[in-house]
């Protein structure tokens, strides 16, 4: 999104910036539907971390799903620094990526039709890159928030892997593993397509599809 010296590995824990013990600033309420972001959320619903790029264009491909999506945040996850700003983040020194949480109703929106959307909006096997943008921020990784949600990630980038090697692209870098800690972002990157709709969105798909909801999730 802009221009950070960004370091392609994973920082070690002795590496990692020491962050802060209070949570940063952020919306309360989604700036589409007015939902609330951090909840509560209507019973029956699941919630899911998706990295695939650059957080603003990746929270708009789910906010406009057709039905399911409760609400939508954008955020870090999956490294070491706790309550990490932005630039930090940018830094590659927290190894935290980018993410969207999505809050969703699997009885209205299964689980593999939300990893379909997701795998076939980006590119998962460019490693620590998404087109352009460069840095352990912008890898391809789910973090689940139960057993049965990491069973379905997996068979469904399993069934993805397949069909993007018979069209000759390299092995699936898309890490899964369960959500540790999500930290919500500032209040400013919040739905910031829906308030700058000529902002920078870098996500690009490789137009392989999915073959998801055929016998596909666990």
């Amino acid at each position: 999104m802009f221009l950070f010296r960004k370091r392609p590995e994973m920082p070690s824990s002795a590496d990692a910036l020491p962050g802060r013990p209070t949570p940063l600033p952020t919306a309360e309420t989604h700036y589409v539907n007015g939902n609330p972001l951090k909840g509560p959320y209507p019973p029956g619903t699941e919630t899911i971390v998706l990295g695939l790029g650059c957080f603003w264009g990746a929270e708009r491909r789910f906010w406009q799903m057709p039905q399911g999506v409760f609400v939508t945040a954008v955020g870090y996850a999956g490294g070491l620094t706790p309550n990490p700003t932005y630039e930090e983040v940018c830094s590659g020194q927290t190894g935290h990526n980018e993410v969207v949480l999505v809050a969703f109703d699997p009885a209205v929106l299964p689980l593999d039709a939300l990893l379909r959307t997701f795998f076939e909006s980006h590119n998962p096997t460019q490693g620590m890159r998404q087109g352009n943008d460069v840095g352990t921020q912008y890898r391809s990784g789910i973090y689940t928030t139960g057993p049965a949600q990491e069973a379905t990630a997996r068979a469904v980038r399993t069934a993805y892997a397949e069909a993007l090697q018979a069209r000759g692209y390299p092995d699936v870098t898309t890490e899964i593993r369960p959500l540790e800690q999500f930290y919500f972002a500032e209040g400013y990157h919040q739905q910031y397509l829906a308030k700058n709709p000529s902002g920078y969105c870098g996500l690009g798909g490789t137009g392989v599809s999915c073959p998801v909801g055929t016998g596909v999730a666990a």
